[in-house]
């Protein structure tokens, strides 16, 4: 937790080094701005499910990765197609770790450069 006030405390220096105005989130159960923030800074580390549903495929080099097992969407019963991951294992197989759901959409948005459309389409 320390860790977390820390990282809190120099994002409010940097926001009012460049006067941001600190705002807390109205809505606590939207996530979606601090997923899109997320995805922003780790676009290249996305991954869709795979045709079969068991598995995810890289986005841009069509590895096969798994959801790690001490992530919070491992052994979810729907499993989201779309996910950001921190970094990949590589035990007995390829693992993602510290997974969350993403929407194809902020891939575009947020590195139109990386991505093209065809590549986050569901029919890809």
């Amino acid at each position: 937790m320390k860790r977390a006030r820390d990282v809190r405390d120099q994002m409010a220096g940097l926001m009012e080094r460049v006067e941001i105005t600190l705002v807390s989130n109205p809505d606590p159960n939207n996530t979606i701005p601090i997923r899109k923030a997320l995805t922003s800074g780790f676009f290249y580390n996305t991954a869709r499910m795979s045709k079969g549903g068991d598995t995810y495929r890289t986005s841009k080099h069509n590895q096969t990765v798994m959801i790690h097992p001490s992530s919070s969407l491992y052994g979810i019963e729907v499993r989201p197609k779309w996910v950001l991951y921190f970094e990949l294992v590589f035990t007995s197989k390829e693992f993602m770790r510290q997974v969350i759901e993403i929407s194809p959409e902020w891939l575009l948005e947020v590195a139109p450069h990386y991505y093209k459309a065809k590549e986050v389409e569901d029919g890809k």
